[in-house]
């Protein structure tokens, strides 16, 4: 902990005050967003009931409907109504009554299972059969509540209109259920205690669940529906015993839309038309699932930014006060022991570098005495490429004074002349002086021009004329100011110079390239005995080694194995014409390099790409008769004739490839096409290729894109099948792959002009 705290307690408030500000504002979004998350679930809820409402009563209109056509039924009316003969029997009407009936069961699954009873026959009509006693009916299928009796007195010897028999066990060949029953006598508005005809359509209890499942599936909890009397029309997930509690005095609170009983959220409406009751209970963990995952999301988060806020808080209020506090120590330890404690610790630190800056003036005449010496070391670090960023070199040039602005222009070495080898005292010293009266000439005659020390005898100029000249136009103006430079020397104190320039440089950060440049020139001029002005560039060194690196090998062998013919070609120029331009190479080193390149090429094809391949043979004898007494150029044209040849057989591979897996992909679809799941994804795992890249594949091999393909084997199949009339069209478009006969048809009539139905008459 610092010494002086309060400064650190500053920074450590303000940071909590940060902290704390986008946490209220995030736990008033959680609320917010609870609160619209309940919300739009309850919404959700009633919305899902009373769509569930209009289906029930749709289905329960349509079984109304079914009973008024029974009624309208000539063939029933006549059957219902004729004088029974001793041991005659109408099978004919029957059976024609039974067939006409038999439809009403296709289209709606609440007519699955329904049955007449005629009084004047004494028989049991049902979809597909008839009874001709209503005990042999009872026998197949009847209410587990109701004895044989109480089901003739309660069902078939009373009048119904529009009547429901809530919830009973019921019992047939299939099993055990519960039912509710729709009862109709016939004909309809009888007021006759007997009447000749009942229907009764028995509904199973799963069915009218089946309503209420994307409710409970989606909130799990339980459904319940009741009639005006609170009888039970149909309860899932929820006990009688639990009911009779719901409906008890302390149960649910009549007339509200959504309320808690007990951890569930129960949502009822109303039906105007029927007047049943439609209840769903949601768990309230369900419910509020969301709201909780937002709530855990909220307050992790905000615990987590809290936490490290904190630390981080404390850790940067330490290192920001840190500084400051030990300055306060040393101030007060040096100028204000005997002074009471301090108030505001910036005013102290104020007041005292301001006292310190008056009282040392000297200081700052000591920093301007050493500024010559601070730039002479700025310019050596420069030269020897000290530097590592652009940033690092100009805070080094602004802290010396010195501008910053190399933007083109050359280094310059000036050697004098006859001392070498030379390091007496004596000798120093005239150097020395003859150093001195280099510079102050050469200043003279460019006083912008920037001059350290690089020896005893030798001086580095950096030549700098901006942008705007052309390589030659720098080169001109240099010489046009050394010429005069060595002769003025020569001829007021008898010193020669030889001078040495590296390339043009095009930052600071390149002057230290350029300076190594005009040591090697200067280096030369001792071998060849020149004693003028000297360019890098005019200089051409013999060289004992040849330019081929292992990275540059390993490039160009996997660049040939990925069939990249023009970038291998590039790579073999450039080198080649490395050794040539940059390099003198005896005829040793050539021949050596050439056989480096047939090596190279050998390698490449002891590949097994280019092993099984036929111009293998061909290929390894040219590569072998390429001679090392060859020109450069020479090699170089036989090197790409090779390299064209292998990166021709690797296309050749690529493309036989492509096909044999075009090929497989046609197979697949010729295989799987009936499947309606097919999609790319399935394709590409068959084939273990991207999505993206068999797309592309198809298209460029085939010229066509693979869905297009698809859909075209489907519709050629699917005219095949419309030709042999052997299969209806919603049958044959789920033969070829469609989910529906409406997108088939529109598919059809896409590809091949016509729809399916007209295709077909086509061929009648």
């Amino acid at each position: 902990m610092p010494k002086h705290s309060r400064i650190y307690r500053n920074f450590l408030l303000s940071y909590v005050v940060i902290l704390i500000l986008p946490s209220i504002a995030g736990y008033m979004s959680y609320r917010t967003s609870i609160e619209v998350t309940q919300s739009i679930s309850i919404e959700n809820g009633v919305t899902q009931l009373q769509n569930a409402q209009q289906l029930l009563e749709r289905r329960m209109a349509e079984v109304e409907g079914f009973t008024r056509q029974l009624a309208l039924n000539q063939d029933l009316f006549v059957l219902m109504n004729e004088k029974k003969s001793d041991g005659d029997v109408n099978l004919y009407s029957i059976w024609n009554v039974l067939r006409s009936v038999m439809v009403f069961g296709q289209t709606n699954d609440f007519l699955r299972n329904y049955y007449i009873y005629l009084r004047n026959y004494n028989v049991v009509l049902t979809p597909g059969s008839a009874y001709f006693r209503p005990e042999h009916y009872y026998e197949t299928a009847h209410y587990r509540n109701m004895t044989l009796d109480d089901w003739r007195n309660a069902v078939l010897n009373r009048p119904h209109s529009r009547e429901i028999m809530p919830l009973s066990p019921f019992e047939a060949g299939d099993g055990q259920t519960s039912v509710i029953s729709y009862m109709q006598s016939l004909p309809l508005d009888s007021f006759s205690e007997v009447s000749p005809a009942t229907v009764v359509v028995i509904i199973d209890e799963k069915t009218i669940q089946s309503l209420l499942t994307g409710l409970k599936d989606r909130y799990g909890g339980w459904t319940y529906i009741s009639d005006r009397e609170g009888r039970t029309i149909s309860r899932d997930g929820i006990e009688e015993s639990e009911i009779v509690d719901l409906n008890g005095e302390d149960g649910l609170r009549a007339g509200e839309e959504s309320q808690y009983y007990g951890d569930d959220l129960v949502i009822a409406i109303q039906s105007d038309k029927t007047g049943w009751t439609y209840r769903a209970g949601i768990p309230r963990a369900v419910l509020m699932e969301n709201a909780n995952h937002i709530k855990f999301i909220s307050w992790t988060v905000t615990a987590v930014a809290l936490v490290v806020g904190l630390l981080a808080g404390i850790v940067l209020s330490y290192r920001n006060s840190a500084p400051i506090n030990r300055l306060l120590g040393v101030f007060r330890d040096q100028f204000a022991k005997d002074q009471p404690p301090l108030g505001n610790a910036y005013d102290f630190l104020h007041g005292n570098v301001a006292n310190m800056l008056t009282n040392n003036k000297w200081l700052q005449s000591e920093l301007d005495r050493q500024l010559p010496l601070v730039q002479d070391a700025y310019l050596k670090r420069l030269l020897a490429g000290e530097f590592q960023t652009r940033d690092e070199a100009e805070a080094a040039a602004a802290q010396a004074g010195l501008p910053f602005n190399f933007a083109s222009g050359a280094v310059g070495i000036l050697r004098i002349d006859g001392y070498a080898g030379l390091d007496t005292v004596e000798i120093l010293n005239e150097l020395n002086a003859a150093r001195l009266l280099v510079k102050q000439n050469l200043r003279e005659l460019a006083p912008a021009l920037q001059m350290t020390d690089l020896g005893s005898d030798r001086v580095a100029a950096l030549f700098d004329f901006g942008p705007d000249l052309s390589e030659e136009e720098q080169r001109s103006r240099i010489e046009e100011l050394l010429c005069p430079f060595a002769a003025r020397l020569f001829d007021e104190y008898k010193i020669t110079v030889t001078a040495a320039l590296g390339e043009g440089f095009g930052t600071a950060l390149e002057v230290s390239r350029s300076c190594e440049q005009a040591r090697e020139t200067l280096e030369y001029a001792d071998y060849a005995a020149r004693k003028d002005i000297l360019w890098h560039r005019d200089i051409q060194t013999e060289s004992a080694t040849y330019y081929y690196p292992l990275e540059t090998e390993l490039r160009l062998i996997g660049t040939i194995r990925a069939g990249e013919g023009e970038e291998a070609r590039r790579m073999v120029a450039e080198l080649l014409a490395r050794n040539a331009e940059s390099r003198e190479l005896t005829p040793d080193m050539k021949r050596q390099l050439i056989g480096e390149l047939k090596g190279t090429l050998l390698k490449v094809l002891d590949q097994k790409t280019f092993q099984s391949a036929e111009p293998f043979e061909t290929v390894k004898n040219r590569t072998l008769s390429i001679q090392e007494t060859d020109s450069l150029e020479a090699v170089r044209e036989e090197i790409a004739h090779i390299i064209d040849t292998l990166c021709g057989v690797v296309a050749a591979k690529k493309n036989d490839m492509h096909h044999k897996t075009v090929e497989q992909i046609k197979q697949y679809i010729a295989d799987r096409y009936a499947d309606a799941e097919l999609t790319l994804y399935k394709v590409a795992e068959q084939v273990e290729r991207p999505e993206k890249y068999i797309s592309q594949l198809f298209k460029d091999v085939t010229g066509v894109n693979l869905s297009d393909y698809l859909e075209k084997i489907r519709i050629d199949r699917a005219a095949e099948l419309l030709r042999d009339r052997g299969s209806t069209i919603d049958e044959i478009a789920l033969k070829v792959g469609y989910n529906s006969s409406h997108s088939f048809r529109r598919a059809f009539k896409r590809v091949s002009g016509v729809s399916p139905s007209a295709y077909r008459q086509s061929f009648d």
